[in-house]
């Protein structure tokens, strides 16, 4: 131990002062230590606030209330694979291709989560004995041209419908069979990939219980991280036009309102099966594209298109003035990758099985 001799002459002990260096490297020492420990504890606890790692899942499923207020949160509440946070679960996060968690195990740029709904749950009855459901409504579950209308938001609000079958004051009513959430990841973008999220809002409503009528608001976020190696479009899809068809029809053009077969705005439809006869050497609605000779995909021969005189390809880029908008209508422009893709399907003839030369990126 250091001494030195105090005013008086007593020699007592004394601590002697780290530099601001020291300081820190015992401070940075300190914190590694119990890094360290944590992990061998709790690997999930240890993470830092940027490291966000699909969580490790429970091997069964578990209810949750969904975030309803605490006296209403069980009039319905969710039940599957629910893992996100780890440490107080609410959500739903997973890895495509996890078979832990994506219920495909298939690494093919979409996640599949199965999610029950039940009402007049009693999964939690200290703090909620609520009995007595009214009506229970998915939000964007209706194709009327909506521009966020998801099928699998329909598919839930026809189970609650036929299975629940609302009014009811049965305890632990269930949908049937599980209905399965589709998440796609966002991309690829010239070799690109982004997490795809999906978020579910349910709102449920009692009938008159005690004298009152409660809503119960249930939201469930779901998201797909794209797997280490899952980003290559050759792994994701069968060839160019498959790409096409997945990655920018499906998702862009054949939806609610546009070119899905409730609307065929312009008499054309882009869903799967029908785009190639839709699209192959058709002559457009556009007057004046058909005026000029346009196609709405120009194709001379099996080798060989023109991407000049093909509509699909101005109306991606801006069409000239009198050709209409450009599409997707009213949403974000695609990707200049994506429409590099589609430039380069039709400047080869717009095969439909193969892959273009430079469309596998």
């Amino acid at each position: 131990m250091t001494t030195r001799k105090d005013p008086w002459g007593h020699r007592r002990p004394f601590v002697v002062s780290c530099s601001g260096t020291a300081q820190r490297a015992t401070a940075l020492a300190l914190v590694a230590l119990v890094t360290i420990i944590v992990s061998a504890v709790d690997p999930v606890a240890a993470q830092t606030a940027t490291d966000t790692p699909t969580p490790t899942v429970a091997p069964t499923p578990i209810f949750v209330g969904g975030g309803g207020g605490p006296a209403s949160d069980c009039l319905a509440v969710f039940y599957g694979i629910i893992n996100d946070p780890a440490l107080k679960p609410k959500n739903i996060r997973c890895t495509d291709g996890d078979s832990r968690c994506d219920a495909d195990g298939v690494v093919n740029g979409v996640c599949v989560f199965p999610l029950t709904v039940c009402a007049n749950s009693t999964f939690n009855s200290t703090q909620c004995t609520l009995a007595g459901v009214q009506t229970m409504t998915v939000d964007h579950a209706a194709d009327n041209g909506d521009p966020k209308f998801d099928t699998d938001f329909q598919a839930l609000q026809s189970r609650l419908v036929n299975d629940i079958n609302p009014p009811t004051g049965a305890s632990d009513v269930c949908t049937s069979a599980p209905t399965n959430f589709h998440v796609r990841i966002v991309g690829p973008f010239a070799g690109r990939c982004n997490k795809g999220k999906k978020k579910l809002k349910m709102r449920t409503v009692s009938s008159v219980i005690a004298g009152h009528v409660y809503t119960d608001t249930d939201r469930m976020r779901m998201i797909c991280d794209p797997a280490p190696d899952g980003c290559d479009p050759t792994v994701l899809y069968s060839g160019t036009f498959d790409r096409i068809q997945s990655q920018i029809f499906n998702q862009s053009c054949a939806v609610s309102g546009c070119h899905d077969s409730q609307s065929r705005t312009g008499n054309l439809l882009l869903e799967v099966g029908a785009s190639l006869t839709n699209l192959i050497n058709v002559t457009p609605n556009n007057a004046n594209a058909a005026a000029a000779g346009w196609k709405r995909v120009t194709v001379i021969d099996t080798n060989t298109g023109d991407p000049d005189t093909s509509l699909l390809v101005a109306k991606l880029n801006g069409p000239p003035a009198g050709f209409g908008a450009r599409m997707p209508f009213n949403r974000p422009k695609l990707d200049q990758s994506l429409i590099d893709v589609v430039e380069l399907w039709v400047a080869a003839g717009s095969p439909d099985t193969e892959w273009v030369p430079g469309t596998d990126q």
